[in-house]
């Protein structure tokens, strides 16, 4: 059999086994919110069921030492929060156009980065580089960095920027409304940015020689423009909120809560492991904005 035969049986064996993993941890984690509907407000019932089915991924990543089978979970379990209100407020006010709109919109967003994030992972003995670097560096306290760090942390922001699609499903909204115009806006550019971002970065990566650097297309006027995708999604998430009800302002923490994801943490992490994997990038850096897409700097 051929390594690349080899290669595509192990993505297959991966993407089926991390499928079942999902399956069975939103199956716990409806089932735990089924016993507590009652009893919890509809944000903390969330909240509590996202966590659940959280350390039900987690303990599959110990046990396959894998931390990347979390990583789809940051684009598809927002999908999941928002058919759930979705249905939620369908019962209550039933369907709006609306709504229907912004749940098209969440999963269009979901469904491609999962997408991209399959095309790229080489199965269950493929690590993302961040992850092993932990492992490695710190082998006694990874469980714990795993835990908190790596998988519990993210899914908090998550959540925090979920916080928004609640009283946007469960709450009537005017489609001339100038949030929801705003979101509109904000979410489909966000969408096409990350989307062409990715798109170029995975071409890039099939045909690139050792030692070259992607600063053309996007790349030329963000270094992370990727990320200035996804930190705007979550923009204009925050405005369908406030499009439902703008009592729902502190809902802001959740964009909020992005941007100091990738500001403070994701980005110089990445910043910094580039630097050494290539000697052109702190010209690059001189060059080219951060994370907002602008003209180079001379």
């Amino acid at each position: 059999m051929s390594d690349d035969s080899d290669k595509s049986t192990s993505r297959i064996k991966g993407i089926i086994t991390n499928s079942i993993l999902y399956f069975f941890a939103i199956g716990i984690a409806i089932l735990v919110g089924y016993l507590l509907y009652d009893y919890l407000t509809p944000l903390i019932l969330i909240l509590v069921t996202d966590i659940i089915a959280t350390i039900i991924v987690y303990l599959a990543s110990v046990i396959f030492q894998n931390t990347s089978l979390y990583d789809p979970y940051w684009s598809f379990i927002p999908i999941v929060i928002a058919i759930y209100w979705f249905i939620m407020g369908a019962l209550e006010i039933g369907f709006g156009t609306v709504q229907v709109v912004i749940l098209i919109i969440v999963g269009m967003w979901g469904l491609r980065l999962t997408y991209n994030w399959i095309r790229g992972w080489q199965g269950l003995k493929h690590e993302d580089w961040r992850y092993t670097k932990y492992r490695t560096e710190k082998p006694k306290l990874f469980w714990f960095i795993n835990l908190t760090g790596l998988q519990l942390m993210p899914t908090l922001v998550v959540f925090l920027g979920c916080m928004p699609l609640l009283p946007a499903f469960t709450n009537p909204i005017e489609p001339n409304n100038i949030f929801y115009i705003i979101g509109i806006i904000i979410t489909i550019i966000a969408i096409f940015l990350e989307t062409l971002a990715d798109e170029q970065q995975y071409a890039f990566r099939q045909k690139k020689e050792q030692g070259q650097l992607l600063d053309t297309g996007l790349w030329s006027l963000s270094r992370h423009p990727n990320y200035f995708g996804e930190i705007s999604f979550w923009w204009g998430i925050y405005f369908f909120g406030l499009a439902a009800d703008t009592s729902y302002w502190w809902a802001i923490a959740g964009p909020v809560a992005m941007v100091i994801l990738f500001m403070v943490v994701s980005i110089p992490m990445m910043e910094k492991r580039l630097k050494k994997r290539y000697p052109k990038y702190e010209d690059y850096q001189k060059r080219v904005s951060m994370i907002i897409p602008w003209f180079k700097k001379k």
